[in-house]
């Protein structure tokens, strides 16, 4: 059988770019065939689910590649695009499932995770599939820095902007620029501090960022509008409707004011008998997850679920990604462990 660093470098040897999944999804369906299979869309769900179930999740695209080709190991490390977001995790979701041989366990390798919330196929994958929703748990593969991860933020993206009057550049006088009229309201902006929000002991850091600047049509016409997107992280102790109005409050000098999109946050779950197993297992370790994950998917239907996986999180996304090959065997001994008791 493959080693779980064979695994890996298979993985990443498949391209699977968001909108390209249906090669790996395939590839993973082949070689775990002796298995029962559901496959919705570029997804595939392995395993029965039932009252009883544990749910390892996890996605199969990445970020569009940024480096080199193929996977390629160096000393204790393994380079190529999805190594630690979040192929590590595959990997590792593939050898439980062929190792452990235990009914329970049901594997979601889902599509669309990197793209816009439109495109994530665990939602549908859920509907598409009730009995999923009766999991006794899920676990999120994200990477997670050799610690187990709680909840995660929400997210909301809104565009903001603001309004002038166009005039001939020579003459600026005559019109009113819109890019240089926000100047107090992105001097704000770039002075704000993360906002604590401690719950069960772990202290969520709120932020707003902008993230997208759009204005001006000519180089000699004064710009009568200038669209901002504004990207917030919101704590578990807002809804989403809560976190919606509060940006709108923080954006309020701008002319204009529309959300975009909305992802929900998870409070943190750590009173599951399985994640005090993981926990304990995975070395003691316990942190928030700064960012959103799908656990606020599995949260939304009533499972229970944790961010458990190999990776280091601050290697997400970055051009020359790459794993530690001691952190594949760390999350498998830590859930083999878990889930055998």
């Amino acid at each position: 059988m493959p080693t779980l660093t064979e695994t890996l470098a298979w993985l990443v040897d498949i391209p699977s770019e968001t909108g390209k999944e249906a090669a790996i999804r395939d590839a993973i369906a082949e070689r775990l065939s002796g298995h029962p299979q559901q496959v919705v869309k570029n997804s595939v769900v392995v395993g029965t689910p039932g009252a009883d179930s544990v749910l390892l999740v996890g996605h199969t695209d990445t970020v569009p590649l940024q480096g080199h080709v193929g996977a390629r190991i160096d000393g204790t490390r393994l380079h190529g695009l999805g190594a630690t977001d979040m192929k590590g995790g595959l990997a590792v979701m593939v050898h439980l499932l062929e190792d452990l041989g235990d009914d329970r366990l049901v594997g979601v390798f889902y599509a669309g995770e990197e793209g816009p919330m439109s495109g994530n196929d665990l939602g549908p994958i859920l509907d598409a599939i009730p009995e999923l929703a009766d999991a006794d748990a899920g676990v999120v593969m994200e990477p997670t820095n050799r610690e187990t991860h709680l909840g995660c933020q929400g997210s909301v993206n809104a565009k903001v902007w603001f309004e002038g009057e166009a005039a001939h550049s020579a003459r600026p006088w005559l019109g009113d620029n819109a890019i240089t009229g926000s100047s107090d309201f992105l001097a704000a902006m770039h002075a704000r501090q993360p906002e604590i929000h401690e719950i069960e002991g772990l202290q969520f850091k709120e932020v707003m960022s902008v993230t997208g600047a759009t204005g001006g049509v000519a180089r000699n016409i004064i710009p009568s509008r200038f669209e901002l997107n504004i990207n917030y992280r919101f704590s578990p102790d807002r809804t989403v409707a809560e976190a919606q109005e509060h940006l709108r409050q923080v954006c309020s000098a701008a002319d204009g004011f529309e959300i975009v999109d909305s992802a929900p946050a998870a409070y943190p779950e750590s009173s599951h008998p399985l994640f005090k197993r993981l926990i304990e297992a995975a070395g003691g370790v316990v942190s928030h997850k700064q960012g959103w994950t799908d656990v606020a998917q599995l949260a939304e239907r009533g499972i229970s679920g944790v961010n458990f996986g190999p990776g280091e999180t601050a290697l997400a996304h970055k051009p020359g990604e790459s794993i530690r090959l001691d952190d594949l065997v760390w999350a498998y001994e830590s859930l083999a462990s878990a889930l055998a008791r």
